[in-house]
């Protein structure tokens, strides 16, 4: 399928649907992507979102869809290609009988109705939450590491990072850590 392609167009749809010209320069705009493969790359480019603006988040469901977020009026609204968008595509391609090719030509031209399914979704998470507060730190209490923009989780009045908390997406034995540490702290100037 060709993903970077659904990634513009989705990405100028829920835009638009929110009323927001893109490309985006500032940091109304947040885009919660539900996979983390190059349809991302497309959503990214158009909307002018990046994790690093920390106005494009990845919670990875592994779909080809993307949650538009005014941070101003909190409305929000979740964009996906129709369910029988590949069928769909044959026939504004009729001319080619390669099934990517044919979906790579009709992405661009199917109108948005055709293209996509769109619907206002209410988030479960606060977008203050979903944004966080730049500047703010605090550190770990199991692990002693930093905790950036309130990503903490607090436990009986423990602060936690997510990682102690669990569930990990990682795990690491004490032992190890320790002798990591002596490792990069032997070979750091």
């Amino acid at each position: 399928m060709p993903a970077p392609g659904l990634g513009v167009r989705i990405g100028l749809a829920g835009a638009a649907g929110l009323g927001l010209p893109v490309p985006r320069l500032d940091k109304r705009l947040l885009v919660i992507a539900e996979s983390d493969g190059c349809f991302v790359d497309g959503v990214s480019v158009v909307t002018g979102c990046t994790v690093g603006h920390r106005t494009l988040r990845v919670e990875d469901y592994g779909k080809i869809a993307a949650t538009f977020v005014d941070v101003v009026t909190e409305q929000a609204l979740r964009l996906a290609p129709r369910l029988d968008v590949r069928l769909r595509a044959c026939a504004f391609a009729p001319e080619e009988n390669r099934h990517y090719f044919a979906q790579l030509q009709a992405y661009q031209v199917m109108p948005d109705e055709e293209l996509l399914l769109a619907q206002e979704v209410c988030l479960t998470t606060p977008v203050s939450a979903l944004v966080g507060r730049p500047g703010v730190r605090v550190n770990c209490a199991v692990c002693g590491e930093e905790i950036i923009n309130q990503r903490e989780i607090n436990l009986g009045g423990t602060t936690l990072c997510r990682a102690c908390a669990g569930p990990a997406y990682y795990t690491c034995e004490a032992a190890q850590a320790e002798l990591f540490q002596m490792e990069f702290t032997r070979i750091a100037p």
